[in-house]
């Protein structure tokens, strides 16, 4: 693999074989423990202990209105970078083996198509395809199909550098349209929950029903700063591959995830923070973060060798899509209060939901181990 000089570039060929790192997979487990049923718990216990410190970290767990930032607007920007990480690993592989470009594109494009789908069931079942109108297609796996098929072709056909720069490019170009392009009836730089030109753009062009009515943070125009937290974990993803000591391979994470978060920070003076909006300033703050939380699980797990702790969301991580999907259609609270409520009825009333969240995520976690132990990974 060459190195230019600049610190944090990386240009690369194809090695061999992409080793599948565990941090990666741990980490993904951790992102989907927030979303399966951890964050939830977490949130519950807020108010019930006592304990200042446990109450501060329950608020982290409830989004924000408009603007503004907590721990859990992070967990879908993370899957996101994470999946770019995965993507660099995989199509590296790919080539390796001598797949074509053009073939492994057909193959991510199909994959989109497939979770498309699997998102407008997601968000709208039981659905009733003879009212298109009232179906919601913005869903969070389509978009992250449509990121990953996207990141995919710029991946395969241009370099770190010029990624880096696109990302950028388009998390710039995103914030000049909202600022500059005036809403009918509001005008230009209107980033109220009103008056924004992605809700305008969602009323108009987004067929079906919008979330929030007025527009949908999964919609159009919202793709496009998305895109870029793929884009980036690409990038992630190039330097975990390149033939840098770890030492080296760290400190490119580190600037790369201290330049996000403060040019976030920045940012956020003139653009605000929104997760609603996925503001460039979101996405830069959560892509810093995200590039600081990967090399902290690669340097405990893949180069200081701490795996034997990560096994409990190595589980989780490794079947992601099955997990996201069962806690969507299969009821593990009911599963739980059936098998357990024996148990916990004599705790006070407030701790009940409490414990049936927790019952519900071992009955969760087990249906996941069930599946590590017999090597049954689904992959779309």
């Amino acid at each position: 693999m060459e190195t230019r000089s600049i610190p944090i570039q990386v240009e690369k060929e194809k090695p061999s074989k992409a080793v599948r790192l565990a941090s990666i997979d741990a980490l993904r487990g951790f992102d989907m423990l927030m979303i399966s049923g951890g964050g939830a718990f977490i949130f519950l216990l807020g108010g019930k202990t006592g304990i200042d410190f446990i109450d501060a970290v329950a608020l982290q767990f409830e989004h924000p209105e408009w603007n503004g930032f907590t721990f859990f607007d992070f967990i879908f920007p993370l899957f996101l970078f994470l999946a770019g990480t995965s993507m660099a690993f995989s199509l590296t592989g790919g080539l390796a083996k001598g797949i074509g470009k053009r073939e492994l594109a057909i193959k991510i494009f199909k994959r989109m198509l497939i979770l498309i789908i699997l998102g407008i069931l997601d968000k709208n079942a039981p659905i009733d395809i003879f009212d298109p109108a009232n179906i919601r297609y913005g869903s969070v796996l389509g978009r992250i199909g449509l990121a990953t098929f996207v990141g995919a072709l710029l991946y395969m056909n241009y370099s770190w550098t010029t990624r880096l720069y696109l990302g950028v490019a388009i998390l710039v170009l995103y914030y000049l349209a909202l600022i500059l392009i005036p809403v009918p009836g509001f005008g230009a730089g209107d980033l109220s929950f009103e008056g924004n030109l992605v809700g305008w753009f969602d009323r108009n062009f987004m067929p079906g029903k919008l979330k929030q009515g007025t527009y949908d943070e999964l919609a159009l125009l919202t793709q496009f700063p998305a895109l870029c937290l793929t884009i980036f974990g690409s990038l992630a993803g190039d330097i975990l591959l390149a033939s840098h000591t770890a030492g080296e391979k760290l400190k490119r994470h580190i600037i790369l995830g201290t330049v996000g978060i403060i040019s976030g920070l920045i940012w956020n003076s003139v653009f605000p923070i929104n997760k609603h909006l996925w503001s460039s300033s979101f996405i830069m703050l959560t892509g810093g973060m995200a590039f600081i939380l990967l090399a902290i699980f690669y340097w405990v797990i893949d180069v200081k060798g701490y795996k034997r702790w990560s096994f409990f969301f190595r589980v989780i991580g490794m079947n992601s899509l099955v997990i996201y999907l069962a806690v969507r259609f299969v009821d593990f609270n009911a599963s739980s209060k059936l098998l357990f409520e024996g148990f916990y009825k004599y705790a006070p009333e407030n701790w009940h939901e409490v414990y049936n969240a927790l019952g519900g995520f071992l009955l969760v976690w087990l249906f996941l181990y069930f599946l590590y132990r017999n090597k049954i990974f689904v992959k779309v």
